[in-house]
This record gives structure tokens, C-alpha cells and sequence, in this order.
């Protein structure tokens, strides 16, 4: 689907519904096509967080040091 700047800022609404769907819409400004809007890729059923991100934390980030000292 293409839609002119002018019909995306006032349908933007119907236009994610659309994306959201599966659809890719093409945007253009006269008959230059400028911008498209897509879908962002998310891993079905879980919230992507940094911390989810593959090597954004060490390995051993939830063990104790072994030089820990703990308190008294």
C-alpha cells in the first residue's frame, strides 16, 4: 500500500493497524517515495529488555566473587 505524507499524518492509526498486521506501507511525498513503515521484529511472547540481549552481561554476573568478603 502507498499513501502520501499528508494521508500518514492524519490515518497513522489505521496505518500501524495495518502494519501490524503484516502489511508494508510505502510513504511518499508526491510521487517520490520516501519512507516505509514496517513491522519491528519481536520474539513472540516475551518483552525484550537489554537485559535479554545475548552478551549484554557476563556469564558469571549472578555468582559470589570468591574474594568476597562478606559483612559481619
Amino acid at each position: 500500500m502507498e499513501v502520501t505524507v499528508q494521508e500518514a499524518k492524519t490515518q497513522l492509526s489505521r496505518l500501524l493497524r495495518r502494519v501490524e498486521a503484516g502489511e508494508e506501507i510505502v510513504i511518499r511525498r508526491g510521487r517520490e517515495p520516501v519512507a516505509m513503515l514496517v513491522r519491528v521484529p519481536t520474539r513472540p511472547g516475551k518483552r525484550q529488555i537489554w537485559g535479554d540481549l545475548e552478551g549484554a552481561m557476563a556469564a558469571d554476573f549472578d555468582e559470589t566473587p570468591a574474594d568476597f568478603d562478606p559483612y559481619a
